[in-house]
């Protein structure tokens, strides 16, 4: 089954055909309509699965049809980690689609009180 199959944009498609992408793994079948359709999904795969894929291209699609209707945050990511924090934002950056959004990543430390924010 192609990705032209999950109802994702033009210009997405495009994006995704750009990184080499031709076919969704197993995950992202089972995860992308459910994102599309905006349910929660709670979902484990080995690395390199396309765990990340499969919830940033729904959402970039969503995200690319609201055409700046909206000024508040449209999604909020929470990671573990700093170092899968990076991963989903580099995630985002792969797919340059044009969609009004801007992308921001914090990270905080044991002491809450202290907050940093990256482009």
């Amino acid at each position: 089954m192609p990705f032209s199959t999950l109802g994702f944009s033009a210009d997405l498609l495009r994006a995704v055909a750009a990184q080499g992408d031709t076919r969704p793994t197993p995950i992202q079948l089972q995860a992308i309509p459910a994102v599309l359709s905006r349910r929660d999904v709670l979902a484990g795969a080995q690395t390199g699965t396309g765990k990340t894929a499969a919830f940033t291209l729904p959402m970039l699609h969503l995200l690319s049809k609201s055409n700046g209707q909206h000024r508040s945050p449209r999604c909020l990511v929470l990671t573990p980690t700093r170092e899968l924090a990076a991963q989903v934002g580099e995630s985002v950056r792969t797919y340059p689609i044009t969609i009004w959004a801007t992308r921001r990543r914090f990270r905080g430390s044991a002491d809450t009180r202290r907050f940093e924010s990256e482009g």
